[in-house]
């Protein structure tokens, strides 16, 4: 399926992109192929194939979700440069 100029710059400008005459006609090419590929790919007979929302097989990459020993309070505030009663004291950022 040829795209025509007209086509491209519409598209440009629904994509709010500023072409260039070399680069519309560069387009203009190359999504036509994108287009024609497509076509090919609509010509084919999927009935046998089911559906599939990944090709891939899906496995969990999560790890468990365990209770762990934590930092104490006072290992957690050792290297903090500033501390106020147990907690992080950071410089107000607010105008």
């Amino acid at each position: 399926m040829a795209l025509t100029r007209e086509q491209v710059k519409h598209i440009a400008e629904l994509a709010k992109l500023g072409l260039s005459e070399a680069e519309i006609e560069k387009f203009r090419e190359q999504l036509s192929a994108i287009l024609d590929y497509a076509a090919k790919l609509n010509c084919l007979n999927t009935s046998a194939i089911p559906p599939t929302a990944s090709v891939a097989p899906l496995c969990n990459v999560m790890r468990g979700d365990e209770v762990e020993p934590a930092l104490s309070q006072a290992d957690a505030l050792a290297n903090a440069p500033s501390t106020d009663g147990g907690y992080f004291q950071v410089k107000a950022i607010l105008e």
